[in-house]
């Protein structure tokens, strides 16, 4: 039985920016769901305009909806709201501070944008009185930032780990499995199609320290932006680090890590960082590979959660899409409106130099009597605990791997530099941190 709200509401008039792979899936979902989406919002949803650059690449879609000026159909008199799918900061940033400007509700799945610039635009909307929703910029079809924004707002969220990009996940797993090294593995996810033709936003971890400052700034009511991340990507990643880590029962995986911290004096901020890290393969995530996300959320009353699925690919993407849409139009109907932005807290984002977690070196030093106690009197000098130490000779020459205890990165980093400079120590192989163990 149809209600009256959907007899008598006018219809939710979309446009939408872009038609590439989420864009051709939102339409695909907007005509086919068109009688079950009517139902859940209570008043239709019409599509009124698609921007595209280049219209005659897109033959499966009606003509007249198509048109090459964003900047005109964004503030159109019938557009309600306007979804954006097309990425990039500008002139996105424009076309959709334009749109709030004018009071039209926004959906958006473009991470990059709102990990630099999304205060401006929940200014706009909160001067507007329009929605900002943007599920689908982290994790695809995994349902995380709305949690994070609305159910756990009763409660105090203190860190939140996850992998949050597929290519460099798939890549990770693959060597790990295979044995294989990074380039020959970044080669095979390019041929699969799991990474782009210019994969330095992935691997590099851009595109992961964009999604951690969406969800620092969430989780912390703290406005973050991506230049507030510390990154580290995957390319030094070597098939020796993953055989230490299988040696200690341990895999690697690229980490975003949002942390809400206090120091000695009561005071708090926020530590974001992305990088590579040995986790236990008994820890979730170290079973989470090919091109899936997952994240753990750490909150005081609700405990460990975790969130996992297809975190990229247009069907996926395009279902955060319209769970957003669906829920602002639902907004449009009954003449409410969303979540705003919630940044009272305002917290000081602590510098990398001071974030501590565990660490896992390895050195080629030299096979004689005294170099492990002069290499233990440099971590102590510089009050870096030593946890664990193995030694493999090699000849002449041994392998020494050493994992502290919890310890600043600029002690780490310190310790590391003076250790180097020793007579007996050949080369530092690798330094990668430990996460998901006790200090």
């Amino acid at each position: 039985m149809t209600s009256a709200t959907s007899e008598t509401a006018q219809p939710i008039r979309v446009a939408l920016l872009g038609c590439g792979t989420v864009g051709t899936q939102i339409v695909r979902l907007l005509t086919e769901q068109a009688d079950d989406l009517t139902a859940r919002v209570g008043g239709g949803i019409e599509l009124v305009g698609i921007a595209v650059r280049r219209p005659n690449k897109h033959r499966d879609v009606p003509a007249e909806l198509l048109t090459t000026d964003a900047a005109a159909l964004v503030t159109r008199p019938d557009v309600d709201v306007v979804v954006e799918v097309i990425g990039g900061i500008e002139p996105t940033r424009g076309w959709l501070l334009a749109a709030l400007n004018a009071g039209k509700s926004v959906v958006t799945a473009n991470k990059a944008l709102l990990a630099e610039h999304a205060g401006e635009l929940f200014d706009a909307a909160g001067r507007s009185g329009a929605d900002l929703y943007f599920e689908a910029s982290v994790a695809g079809a995994i349902p995380l930032l709305r949690p994070l924004r609305e159910s756990l707002a009763g409660d105090r969220i203190t860190r939140v780990m996850g992998i949050v990009n597929g290519t460099t996940n798939f890549i990770l797993s693959a060597m790990d499995e295979t044995g294989a090294g990074y380039s020959e593995t970044l080669d095979e996810a390019s041929r699969l199609g799991y990474a782009e033709a210019d994969p330095t936003a992935d691997v590099d971890g851009f595109d992961a320290a964009s999604k951690a400052a969406i969800l620092a700034s969430l989780a912390f009511h703290t406005r973050v932006t991506a230049g507030d991340v510390h990154r580290e990507g995957i390319s030094a990643v070597t098939s020796a680090d993953f055989a230490a880590a299988r040696a200690l029962g341990r895999t690697i995986k690229l980490l975003a890590i949002c942390e809400r911290v206090r120091d000695a004096d009561g005071q708090e901020s926020v530590a974001v960082r992305v990088h590579p890290a040995m986790i236990p393969r008994s820890h979730p995530l170290a079973g989470v590979n090919g091109a899936f996300n997952a994240v753990f959320v750490e909150a005081e009353a609700a405990g460990q959660l975790m969130f996992y699925g297809p975190g990229a690919g247009g069907a996926p993407t395009a279902s955060a899409v319209l769970g957003d849409l669906v829920a602002v139009a639902r907004n449009r109907v009954v003449g409410g409106r969303g979540p705003r932005e919630s940044a009272y807290a305002d917290l000081p984002v602590r510098p990398i130099a001071q974030a501590s977690t565990r660490y896992h070196i390895s050195l080629d030093v030299a096979d004689r009597a005294g170099v492990l106690a002069a290499v233990a009197a440099e971590f102590a000098q510089h009050e870096v605990s030593i946890a664990a130490v193995r030694q493999e000779g090699r000849a002449n020459d041994a392998s020494l791997v050493i994992v502290t205890h919890s310890a600043p990165d600029a002690a780490l980093r310190s310790t590391v530099d003076k250790v180097a400079g020793l007579p007996f120590v050949h080369e530092v192989v690798s330094v990668m941190r430990v996460e998901g163990e006790e200090s």
